[in-house]
């Protein structure tokens, strides 16, 4: 059984990882923000932890949140305007609250990657870029996969609660996909689920909402600062547009069928898992609906 890193055991050993790396810190990836710790504990500062990168985003690859939801070290390559760094990601162990230490490591120059003036070269930017998105992106449809959602809905949560905005999500499952992959083949079922993909991204606000493959022909919308009246605005354009969308595959016309459910979030808060159930239930109650009016 490996031995957690405790706080009191990182303030022994400080000293040493500010010999080491560029940058030592100690991060709450839940919701965003830089930790100031003292002996007494620890305590939130007003700085957001992906500000260090000068881009005003949250990660789409954040390794602090792995870490903390797998309770095992993650290393990525992340760049800054000024630099490529190595990020190390590893959980402390804390009662208090969600604790992980980060040590940011200046690569840019350093025999692994090589050198050359990269902060000018937008190749091995794209090639980091590239990187983040095998980890965070489904393959067949481009679209985040389930981990990113595990890791960035519970942040945005705690966005909308801490900044008392609506947040909302749209469950949707394909009714038609079983028939397609029988009598088509599943060459024809990823077509869809290609086609459905884009109509989803087409229907959502790209500066704030993602989608995300759930899984199978599953898929999951999070519509940031939505209230119930807007996420259902957007749950009809996106049955609108599967309607209203009809392409061939071997000499067959397909219409994209499906049912979605929306949730939206309430004033209380609820965690991401419960988030994601009521929607789900929703989105069977239409499921229903549809094979009762067939």
């Amino acid at each position: 059984m490996i031995e957690k890193i405790t706080l009191n055991k990182l303030q022994k050993n400080l000293d040493f990882f500010h010999k080491m790396y560029d940058v030592v810190r100690l991060v709450d990836p839940i919701h965003k923000r830089v930790i100031d710790y003292r002996s007494n504990g620890t305590e939130h500062t007003c700085e957001a932890c992906y500000d260090y990168w000068g881009n005003g985003q949250i990660c789409e690859n954040c390794v602090s949140m792995r870490a903390y939801r797998e309770q095992k070290s993650f290393i990525k390559l992340e760049h800054s305007p000024e630099a490529v760094m190595l990020v190390t990601a590893l959980p402390i162990d804390s009662d208090q609250e969600p604790v992980v230490l980060e040590l940011l490591k200046n690569a840019t120059d350093t025999m692994m990657i090589g050198s050359g003036d990269y902060n000018k070269g937008e190749i091995f930017f794209n090639a980091i870029q590239d990187i983040s998105n095998m980890i965070i992106r489904d393959e067949l449809t481009s679209l985040y996969n389930r981990r990113f959602l595990d890791e960035r809905l519970p942040a945005d949560i705690v966005n909308a609660v801490t900044r008392q905005r609506p947040l909302s999500l749209i469950f949707i499952d394909i009714d038609n996909m079983k028939t397609v992959n029988d009598t088509l083949g599943h060459a024809a079922g990823d077509k869809l689920l290609e086609r459905a993909s884009k109509l989803i991204q087409g229907s959502i606000r790209t500066e704030t909402d993602w989608v995300a493959r759930y899984g199978g022909d599953e898929f999951v919308v999070c519509l940031n600062n939505a209230d119930k009246e807007a996420a259902l605005r957007i749950s009809e354009q996106i049955e609108n547009n599967f309607s209203n969308e009809v392409f061939s595959v071997q000499d067959t016309e397909i219409t994209i069928k499906a049912s979605l459910g929306v949730m939206t979030m309430p004033d209380s808060g609820l965690t991401a898992e419960e988030l994601i159930d009521l929607a789900d239930e929703n989105m069977y109650v239409s499921k229903k609906r549809h094979k009762k009016n067939k």
